[in-house]
């Protein structure tokens, strides 16, 4: 082995430059020069939204869960603890279906942020003239002074398109109304909806999802004056000097023609058009649990069908509590605002959304790296002294 040997000033340097490569290697990299490698993707929960993308019914039942109620014609339907937003089951969650009135809930959960329950208005022609003909009505009238609150107790009770066409002016008109109503929906998480008319009204392209209407229906609930105002059974609604009483809609809250009212029942809003069939958005309170039922479009049965269907499914919701596997979730993604429209797009995004990986690993081999760098500088600086040091003693010459 041939070894060439370096000059004391060079055994100097090396050593120096091998100290220095030791501190550089040993010191903390910054961020913005090399990224930290991220983490594998944590694994999907069992119950992750996935199971609600396919069509048909999902449920997982535990031991002693009790069976689903038969007879349960809708479309599409979901049962949900309206506090924790676990989806208990489903049928066909995210199937596109026209919403009727229950899209008002959205309308609602958009909407009552901006305008002052207090304030009254007079309200203009215009207002009225792009109410759908047919549409249920509350009876606005042109050139009447009305509260704020008393309209809003005309869209929840009434279920009145009129009424929502007054607030929708008062609060900058339809296309920023509907605008709004789009951008809170995919705030929740709802990406099934898309509105064209913020009272539900039948309209090309207008469309949401039981799984979506749950979701406003849990969204709801957690708003008091939402929540105030679609529980209320009965209110007076002012007709200029004197006042009518206005009784809700929703035949569960009420108990009206021929429906037994259901107990525990927080209401939240019903719909009905031609072209929607009934729908219905339930929540109901037992036992210190709040479930939230969503029916769309039973295909049998009648005008009741939407109301004893969803009666049938809160009571399994109640029995079935604590002894079924949950499917899916009502809570929105990480950055749901952000993300691009898909039902599926939960579980991918939520798998994405993790932090960097914080090992210390690559810097502990960095630093046992510059060790070693150093010790074969030393090695070299030793082995050329000694060397040297041996000439010097065959020569006669003293050491330093």
């Amino acid at each position: 082995m041939v070894i060439r040997y370096l000059s004391r000033s060079s055994s100097v340097r090396t050593a120096t430059l091998t100290l220095g490569a030791l501190v550089l290697l040993s010191s903390p990299v910054s961020a913005t020069e090399v990224p930290a490698e991220p983490a594998p993707p944590p694994a999907v929960p069992a119950y992750s939204s996935a199971l609600l993308d396919r069509p048909g019914t999902q449920v997982r039942p535990g031991p002693g869960a009790p069976g689903l109620p038969g007879g349960v014609s809708a479309l599409a339907w979901v049962v949900a603890d309206a506090r924790t937003g676990e989806v208990l089951a489903a049928r066909n969650a995210h199937r596109p279906l026209p919403p009727a009135s229950t899209l008002k809930s959205l309308f609602a959960l958009a909407t009552l942020p901006h305008l002052d329950a207090g304030q009254r208005h007079v309200v203009a022609g215009h207002e009225l003239a792009r109410v759908g003909e047919g549409s249920s009505m509350v009876g606005v009238a042109e050139g009447r002074a009305y509260r704020v609150a008393d309209l809003w107790r005309g869209v929840f009770l009434s279920s009145g398109n009129d009424a929502v066409h007054v607030l929708a002016g008062l609060n900058g008109g339809l296309r920023k109304t509907v605008e709004q109503m789009r951008a809170k929906a995919r705030e929740l998480g709802a990406r099934d909806t898309h509105v064209v008319s913020p009272d539900g009204y039948d309209a090309a392209g207008q469309v949401s999802s039981a799984y979506d209407l749950a979701v406003f229906g849990k969204a709801g609930l957690a708003d008091p004056e939402f929540a105030r105002y679609c529980a209320t059974r009965v209110a007076q609604f002012p007709a200029g000097g004197w006042s009518y009483p206005i009784q809700n809609t929703n035949r569960l809250l009420t108990g009206a023609d021929g429906v037994a009212p259901y107990p525990g029942l927080l209401g939240v809003k019903n719909g009905y058009t031609s072209h929607a069939g009934s729908t219905l958005i339930s929540a109901a309170e037992r036992g210190g649990r709040t479930l939230v039922v969503t029916v769309m479009n039973p295909q049998a049965g009648g005008g009741r069908a939407v109301y004893e269907e969803t009666r049938s499914l809160l009571d399994w919701g109640f029995a079935a509590a604590g002894k079924v596997r949950p499917v899916g979730s009502l809570m929105p993604p990480p950055k749901a605002a952000k993300t691009a429209p898909g039902p599926a797009h939960a579980a991918g995004q939520a798998a994405l959304d993790v932090a960097p990986d914080d090992s210390a690993w690559p810097a502990v081999l960095m630093v046992v790296a510059g060790v070693l760098v150093l010790l074969a500088g030393c090695v070299v600086v030793l082995r050329r002294r000694a060397v040297t040091v041996a000439r010097r003693t065959r020569a006669g010459g003293a050491v330093e």
